[in-house]
């Protein structure tokens, strides 16, 4: 059983007019009441939010982009994990299909309120299987129009998290599964882009694409996905501030602009 309400959809899906998708899996801000009753003060602010990144992508209709965009926190669920909970990063730290701490390692639930098996597989039925259904309708009907397909999975990130690595992000994190995900000539033009700008960019760094981009990315089947990492501090006040700034986002917004055109008109 899901317990899913009439005309319950927990993402919001705008279809598009050109061959790119562009999912935005930890944009979501919504908490089921029940879900919100066992999380602690700290875990309620949502600090791990993808903050603003619909903002930060203001430019989508321009291009004709479809674009899914989740409702619900990532504490809720995480919709760039595998529904089986498989590591991304083997060996190293990451959180958890249904996460039960945040990027600083404190818990997010409180004592004894952390999901089990049975609520886990609540969620994935609820929350996580409708996202992936929208995303695979979508890249097939695009590929069926224009004979191939983009997917973007925009993410973002606070510019210094100790838990998964050192020091200061680039400002651009490109990942394509090492290479598995995307034409190697795309990326390596994506990737040419954010460093002909001012923003330090890279290929494959510490974050290669989640489960979006390596489940759905199949160049041999002419559907290219590309994750983009995003540092915070290029467009807002990361936290405990969680300020949009407009003037860093429009200095941004022309380079990954012209980075999605480069898609559109790569194949």
């Amino acid at each position: 059983m899901t317990d899913r309400p009439d005309h319950f959809t927990p993402y919001h899906f705008t279809k598009g007019r050109g061959p790119i998708l562009v999912s935005m899996p930890h944009v979501g801000l919504a908490l089921p009441e029940d879900i919100a009753a066992s999380l602690s003060d700290e875990a309620r602010k949502l600090t791990d939010t993808d903050w603003y990144v619909d903002r930060l992508y203001d430019f989508l209709d321009d291009l004709g982009c479809s674009v899914i965009k989740a409702r619900y926190s990532r504490y809720v669920i995480d919709l760039n994990r595998g529904e089986a909970g498989q590591a991304l990063y083997p060996g190293m730290s990451e959180t958890e299909l249904c996460p039960t701490t945040g990027f600083g390692t404190e818990p997010l639930y409180l004592a004894g309120q952390a999901p089990g098996p049975q609520e886990i597989a609540r969620r994935k039925a609820l929350y996580w299987q409708p996202y992936h259904d929208q995303i695979a309708a979508e890249l097939a009907r695009i590929k069926q129009e224009f004979g191939f397909a983009i997917l973007w999975d925009a993410h973002s990130i606070q510019s210094r998290v100790p838990r998964f690595f050192d020091g200061r992000l680039p400002d651009l994190n490109l990942g394509t599964g090492n290479g598995v995900s995307c034409d190697p000539a795309l990326a390596e033009l994506l990737r040419e882009i954010g460093e002909a700008s001012d923003y330090s960019t890279i290929l494959n760094g510490r974050f290669k694409g989640g489960y979006i981009t390596r489940h759905y990315g199949d160049p041999a089947a002419n559907i290219h996905a590309v994750q983009m990492e995003t540092s915070q501090i290029t467009y807002m006040d990361e936290a405990p501030d969680f300020i949009f700034q407009e003037a860093r986002a429009a200095r941004l917004r022309p380079v990954l602009k012209d980075m999605l055109r480069q898609c559109q008109k790569f194949f």
